[in-house]
């Protein structure tokens, strides 16, 4: 447990029967190497007096804004900067959906939105609660905004319930912390990424577009960066804020989005295409804007130039991965495209039911030469978890196999 050695950790407790086991996640996390300073709120002085975490720590445990110690005035400022990770567990349905709201109406609150840290929550709850619809739709707003959500864990509850919303054991919290804070799978790499739609002008008031929303490539980009990615986003027209340390670069039409890729894709270890291109755009967009003077309008579409193929093709190319984004026989599709592209990887996913474009939640078939993997429905934010894992596999499989050949 190295890996925790000099890590400043902030934990928050919340009120629930499972605050108790925050004492032994604070103990732990000490024992890994790690610096660690509690914050509680209220309710939790219910189940578990200051006074415990202050002699595990070493150090006054904090309460509230203003509680008239000489060197509080300025806590939620100054314990927001001074950690590298700010951790609830046990978290309650209670805080899960004011900090999803952006409440700030105790200190802990406070820090969350004040921090610009990682931020992770262990939910903590009855089954029932955590079962219901506001409660999912709290949790899926919170990974959405890039907070990790730990758990919860399933089995039997201090009410006699049996079923999901135990606070995961200490044990598997610190397992969680440790990775968080592991080299990234992608230290070091240069990852370029597209996302988003593009439009393409019809007049200077009227386009052609799809329906992508851009989430899916912005949670790509944010799970590359936080696997230690030096990530480019080139993003078409979005309602979304960049994800944090990701360059962002902004195109509109599909030919700004080829010559954005294109001037980069060499220098580049990895490019993933996850942005919905328009295959075609009008041949002479009107001037001005078209009046409805005619019983009908015929436009002349011409195809863009492909993005994917194109980097593909380059002498000097990064590992290629696709999207193929169908309404049916999806493998297929998908494997035509990997082939006929030359692509490394391809994500595929169908659709339709909830998923895909303008939802919150996607799958995936991610499929290569000689095989696949399949990612089950989640949060977009997961599924680009796992879609990263999979790249870095095997992208670091590839580089040995081209080094293992340049030494024979």
């Amino acid at each position: 447990m190295s890996s925790l050695q000099q890590r400043k950790i902030l934990l928050g407790v919340t009120g629930g029967i499972a605050a108790y086991k925050a004492a032994e996640f604070l103990r732990l996390m000490q024992k890994a190497g790690a610096e660690v300073r509690v914050v509680m709120t209220p309710s939790a002085r219910e189940f578990v007096q200051p006074l415990t975490f202050q002699a595990l720590s070493g150090h006054r445990v904090y309460t509230d804004i203003f509680d008239g110690a000489a060197d509080s005035a300025m806590d939620h400022i100054e314990l927001a900067r001074w950690c590298d990770l700010l951790v609830v567990a046990p978290a309650s349905a209670d805080f899960i959906g004011k900090l999803r709201a952006g409440y700030a109406d105790n200190l802990l609150l406070t820090l969350c939105l004040a921090s610009k840290q990682p931020v992770a929550v262990a939910p903590a709850m009855n089954q029932q609660m955590y079962a219901n619809p506001a409660t999912a739709d709290n949790i899926a707003g919170l990974q959405r905004n890039g907070v990790f959500v730990w758990g919860p864990d399933a089995g039997e509850q201090a009410c006699g319930d049996v079923g999901p919303g135990r606070m995961l054991e200490p044990e598997h919290l610190l397992r969680q912390v440790v990775e968080l804070f592991a080299p990234g799978s992608l230290s070091g790499r240069r990852l370029l990424l597209t996302a988003g739609p593009t439009r393409e002008p019809i007049d200077p008031v009227r386009y052609i577009s799809n329906r992508s929303s851009g989430k899916m490539g912005y949670a790509i980009a944010e799970a590359a960066q936080r696997a230690g990615a030096e990530v480019c986003l080139v993003s078409g027209p979005v309602a979304l804020p960049p994800p944090a340390g990701v360059q962002l670069v902004a195109v509109e039409s599909a030919s700004e989005m080829y010559d954005a890729v294109m001037t980069r894709a060499a220098a580049q270890d990895i490019f993933i295409a996850c942005a919905a291109v328009s295959d075609y755009r009008v041949r002479d967009a009107a001037e001005h804007k078209i009046k409805k003077n005619a019983e009908s309008l015929t436009l002349e579409l011409v195809r863009n130039r492909d993005i994917l193929a194109a980097a593909s093709a380059l002498a000097d190319r990064p590992f290629c991965v696709g999207f193929a984004a169908e309404t049916r026989d999806v493998e297929e599709y998908a494997r035509d495209k990997l082939e006929r592209k030359q692509l490394d990887m391809i994500a595929a996913n169908r659709v339709g039911n909830g998923s895909g474009f303008e939802a919150d939640v996607n799958q995936l078939d991610v499929l290569w030469a000689d095989g696949g993997a399949r990612i089950e429905q989640a949060s977009k934010a997961e599924v680009a978890r796992r879609l990263i894992d999979l790249v870095a596999e095997r992208y670091t499989r590839a580089l040995s196999t081209t080094e293992d050949s340049n030494e024979r």
